[in-house]
């Protein structure tokens, strides 16, 4: 790529000592496609300045709050391009809301907000002023999801009848994590994390990896909330049932109490010719079975893959590749997106979750709410 191409991009939230901020900034860089500016990584002002300086922003461009920052980038020549948010979900709205509105584009960590209507307003501004978001659904951006999704589209494995769907964590049972204050943390928080704890923080990346494979889209979900300690705001686990549009039925359970699994996430889409199954500890392999013949083991960066899947390879074949690479497998179709549309000539199509696809995630967390809160009652999405 032409050096001279580079986007600028600046951070809110994520500061030194976070988890999530780093793999977006890793993401964002891995194919020099876009540089760090500015950022408002923290309200603690030490933690903040600390941040700028490791990350090699300049102090004077390392804001007090994402006000600021938003409204003295917007009336820089060289401001930023796009911002990332990656704060508590409660933050998601305003954050993006205010950059939006002083004509910045944006990638948000999921969920997109806390509710659907603040999903829908946000969609709305960035249509008026041409402007796009990014969603950071991670997982589906491994090699071998994209060539599930092309071996589904093509119908290797027939129509789909049936999905199931696991992603169970114990982060929640951790001994570290037993704190006094540990449960009144902010994800069991509604007022910070919003309606759902698990289902938006981890079964919205089950839910989207389903959709990004099959295409399909749900029609309808039963959920069913469980809550530890039994007085907490918010679930740690839930199990759903997905109908979807031609008639595909499907399971979902997410579970942040599952004693023994760090981040247990797999897929199993069973079709009329055939099964694809694929799972987060091992994510370069994908197994294909189809009716009556030996399975097969497909592996990243094989000649055998459809060209989509190879050119989100970064390493040779048998060489691991992982979450920072899934992370900057969106940023590099998000930046070549925003990159066109400088030069002016937008074509062709960008492969990472978009404003709609936010919204759709608000929408199926909200049915989710509402089907378990009315008795685990079949609910529309």
């Amino acid at each position: 790529m032409d050096p001279v191409r580079k986007l600028n991009f600046g951070i809110v939230g994520g500061g030194v000592g976070g988890n999530i901020g780093k793999s977006h900034l890793r993401g964002a860089l891995m194919d020099n496609q876009a540089v760090l500016v500015a950022g408002a990584f923290s309200r603690d002002l030490e933690r903040n300045r600390v941040s700028g300086d490791l990350w090699g922003v300049s102090q004077d461009r390392v804001y007090p709050d994402y006000g600021t920052m938003a409204a003295a980038e917007s009336q820089r020549g060289d401001g930023i391009d796009f911002v990332i948010i990656v704060t508590p979900n409660h933050l998601h709205y305003p954050v993006a809301k205010v950059f939006l509105e002083h004509g910045i584009h944006v990638a948000c960590e999921k969920p997109f907000t806390l509710t659907v209507s603040e999903a829908e307003e946000l969609c709305a501004i960035a249509r008026e002023k041409d402007l796009e978001i990014a969603i950071t659904y991670t997982y589906a951006h491994y090699p071998m999801i994209r060539q599930a999704r092309s071996l589904i589209r093509d119908g290797a494995i027939g129509e789909v009848m049936e999905i199931v769907a696991e992603y169970p964590e114990d982060w929640q049972m951790l001994a570290q994590n037993q704190k006094p204050d540990h449960f009144g943390n902010w994800f069991s928080d509604p007022a910070k994390a919003g309606e759902s704890s698990v289902v938006g923080g981890m079964g919205i990346h089950a839910w989207y990896l389903l959709r990004a494979m099959t295409g399909l889209k749900e029609e309808k979900v039963i959920a069913q909330f469980g809550y530890y300690p039994k007085s907490a705001r918010l679930e740690s686990n839930a199990r759903i049932l997905l109908r979807y549009q031609g008639g595909a039925q499907g399971v979902l359970w997410t579970s942040s109490t599952a004693i023994g699994h760090d981040c247990t996430l797999s897929i199993k889409i069973f079709g009329e010719k055939g099964a694809i199954e694929w799972e987060h500890d091992d994510p370069t392999r994908l197994r294909v079975a189809l009716v009556d013949q030996p399975v097969q083991i497909m592996t990243c960066e094989r000649a055998y893959l459809y060209p989509e899947a190879r050119a989100m390879s970064r390493l040779p074949a048998g060489h691991p590749e992982g979450f920072y690479e899934a992370f900057a497998n969106i940023y590099r179709e998000f930046c070549r997106h925003l990159l066109d549309k400088k030069a002016g000539h937008v074509a062709g199509e960008y492969y990472y979750p978009d404003m709609q696809t936010g919204l759709d995630g608000m929408k199926f967390i909200t049915a989710c709410v509402q089907s378990n809160r009315e008795d685990n009652v079949w609910t529309r999405v």
